[in-house]
Formats: structure tokens, C-alpha cells, sequence
């Protein structure tokens, strides 16, 4: 009788072990990536708009229930506020690469992603930013990828367009001294003198600013045919509604920082005859638009911005990566993420070249009509 128990409890204990070890076996291990962007402040919708689609990216890769190297994994999102400000941007930076993180999603502005870029590639962890600023890829590190088409791209389209296609002979170049908006502002007047322009007055603000009469004060007296800013719908904005005061009969013209929803909200009637150069085609004609608007409305309740489709592609893109490396180890799947090239919501075909420039660019303006961006014109990148 004794030995039968004996046999009986040792039955059990393998069981009770071998369902321990299935379940230890099949325990789901977090996989950190690292997100950062300015979610507080002026520039707090453009962060929450990029957050929104590497969200919806992290929940999509999860839903598949990936294995990577044999585990089951789940990607979890390490997110940082970096206010738009570059020192924070590298306290932030150190932050996330001392948690542990296995990749990065960020930053989102040029000035807060370059100086956090070397951060990242002191560590080996690769990054995948919506910088537009030429500089960030140019440093000749090997983890810097983009999100969007670079300003020397859209600068270059937005300066020949303006001459060209809208007849603009004198231009006003007003900028925020921000990396983002002077090296947009820089393309856009090379590309412009370039077509035959004439730059008629190159004037600096900051991105903080709110009354710009001074210098819209001295860009009338010269008459200029267009005004162009590199910066952000929060000085844009109030930008267009005092040039309208002030009898400015020419209409302003931005980067993609400009055709935003809030522009239009803040601008209000002013906002009219706008123009924007935008990466990438219009949501309408982007390969996966139509679904990715579905989804997008169905999980936040509201309708796509302007940078989530391009965050939701970047951050598949490291996915991507590292289940094409069956690892999550930086060092083994960034040779995987410089290989990419596979189809996306923005484009037919993601991929990089040897800097981490998107290869497949294209640029779109837009032009606002009765308080609506409308379409005027795509530039390659189908």
C-alpha cells in the first residue's frame, strides 16, 4: 500500500512539474521600446498624433501573439516627454537606454532627435525617428533611421514648386531657428533661388513666439508675393492671422508641421490659402490608407492626423527586423532593419539606404479651401 502512494505522489509531483514547466515555457517575456516626444507644451497634439500610431502598431504586432527566438513575446512601450527641448531629449534619451529598451521610436523633432541620437548609437540601439532634418542620418551612425522624407527632399520640391507651378517670384523666408524649421527654411530658399526666384527678406523667430507684427510690419513694405515659414502650426497659426490684419495680401506657405487640423482650428478664416508640403502621398492614396483610417477611427475615435500612419510604419518596421533575426537583440537585428523592404500603410515598398533615409520618399501639396487641406499636386513616392 505504502509503495502504491509512493508511485501515486511521485506521479503527481511529475505532473504537477511538467504543467509548471509547459506554463514556464510559454510565460510571454516584455520586450521594451523606447518612445519619446513632446506630450506636454505647444507641440503636445503632434506627439500624442505619433504616439497614436505606434500604439496602434505595438497592439497589432501583439494581437499576432509573436515568438521570437522560440518565446512568446510581447511588445511593451516605454514612453518618455521630451518636451521638444533637445537637453531634455538627452536626459530622456539616457533614461530609456538605462531601462533596458530593445529599440527606439523617436524622437519626434529634429532638435531633440539629433543630440539623442548619439545616445542611442553609443549603445547599439536602433532608432527610428520622425526627424526630418538632413543632419540626423549624416552623423554616419549606423542605428539613425527615418520615418519621414528628409527636408532637403521637401525643401527642395516646396522652393521649385512655389516658383514654378504657383508663380511666386518674391519670397519672404521667415524661420524658428529650430534644426527643423532653419534647415527647411535653407532648402526651400536654395531650391526657390534656384527656379528664379528672389528672396526679397530672410527673417528668425523662435518656437515659443506668438507675435510676429514686427517683422510682418517690415516683409509689407517689400511686397513680397509669398511668405514662407519652416516651424510649427503654433507660430503659424497666429502668423497668418496677423499678416491678414495687417492688409499682407500674400499667402504663407509651410512644412508639414504646418498642415495640421490645429493650424486650421487657430488660423480659423485666415487659414485660407495656406500652402503645405506634406511627405509621402495623400492619406486617400497611401497602399493601406483606406484600412488604416478604419482601424485608426475604430480604436481612438477620431480621425487620422498628420504623422500616425508614418510612426505605425516605422515601428513595423522594427518588428519587422527582429522577427526576420528571430531576436530582439539590438546588435542582431539592425543588420535586418538597414535590409527592409517590405509593403506598408505609406508606401508599396519601405525601405532605407545606407544612411537610413527612406528610399521611396515623395512630397504632396496641399493648399487650404474653405478651411480644408486640399490636394494640389504629389511628387514621386508611389
Amino acid at each position: 500500500m505504502q509503495h502504491t502512494m509512493k508511485k501515486l505522489a511521485g506521479a503527481t509531483l511529475v505532473a504537477a512539474m511538467s504543467v509548471a514547466g509547459a506554463a514556464h515555457a510559454q510565460q510571454v517575456e516584455d520586450v521594451k521600446i523606447g518612445f519619446a516626444g513632446p506630450m506636454t507644451g505647444a507641440q503636445a497634439h503632434y506627439g500624442k498624433d505619433f504616439q497614436n500610431g505606434i500604439t496602434l502598431a505595438v497592439e497589432d504586432m501583439n494581437a499576432t501573439k509573436p515568438v521570437i527566438g522560440g518565446k512568446p513575446v510581447r511588445f511593451v512601450l516605454d514612453v518618455a516627454d521630451d518636451q521638444a527641448d533637445p537637453r531634455t531629449g538627452t536626459t530622456v534619451a539616457q533614461k530609456l537606454v538605462d531601462d533596458n529598451i530593445k529599440g527606439m521610436l523617436g524622437h519626434f523633432n529634429s532638435g531633440t532627435t539629433i543630440p539623442a541620437s548619439r545616445i542611442y548609437a553609443n549603445a547599439g540601439i536602433p532608432q527610428i525617428a520622425m526627424a526630418t532634418a538632413p543632419e540626423y542620418t549624416q552623423q554616419g551612425f549606423k542605428t539613425t533611421f527615418r520615418m519621414m522624407t528628409s527636408d532637403t527632399q521637401q525643401g527642395s520640391v516646396a522652393g521649385t514648386f512655389a516658383v514654378k507651378k504657383l508663380g511666386m517670384k518674391k519670397i519672404a523666408i521667415v524661420d524658428d531657428r529650430t534644426a527643423y524649421g532653419q534647415g527647411l527654411a535653407d532648402q526651400f530658399e536654395k531650391a526657390a533661388k534656384a527656379a528664379g526666384g528672389t528672396i526679397v527678406d530672410r527673417e528668425f523667430t523662435n518656437d515659443k513666439a506668438v507675435d510676429f507684427k514686427a517683422i510682418l510690419t517690415k516683409l509689407k513694405s517689400m511686397n513680397p508675393d509669398l511668405v514662407y515659414y519652416g516651424g510649427a502650426d503654433s507660430q503659424a497659426a497666429p502668423m497668418v492671422k496677423q499678416m491678414k490684419t495687417l492688409g499682407i495680401k500674400a499667402p504663407l506657405m509651410g512644412g508639414e508641421m504646418v498642415h495640421t487640423p490645429t493650424f486650421l482650428q487657430v488660423a480659423g478664416d485666415a487659414a485660407n490659402g495656406t500652402v503645405a508640403s506634406l511627405a509621402g502621398l495623400p492619406l486617400e492614396e497611401m497602399p493601406g490608407g483606406k484600412d488604416y483610417v478604419e482601424k485608426y477611427k475604430k480604436r481612438f475615435g477620431e480621425d487620422v492626423q498628420t504623422y500616425s500612419p508614418y510612426a505605425y510604419d516605422g515601428a513595423m518596421a522594427m518588428f519587422d527586423a527582429m522577427k526576420k533575426a528571430n531576436s530582439t537583440d539590438p546588435a542582431k537585428y539592425l543588420p535586418l532593419l538597414a535590409k527592409t523592404n517590405m509593403p506598408a500603410v505609406t508606401t508599396k515598398d519601405l525601405a532605407y539606404d545606407s544612411k537610413g533615409d527612406l528610399k521611396n520618399g515623395g512630397i504632396t501639396l496641399y493648399k487650404v479651401v474653405d478651411g480644408k487641406w486640399t490636394t494640389l499636386e504629389s511628387v514621386g513616392g508611389r
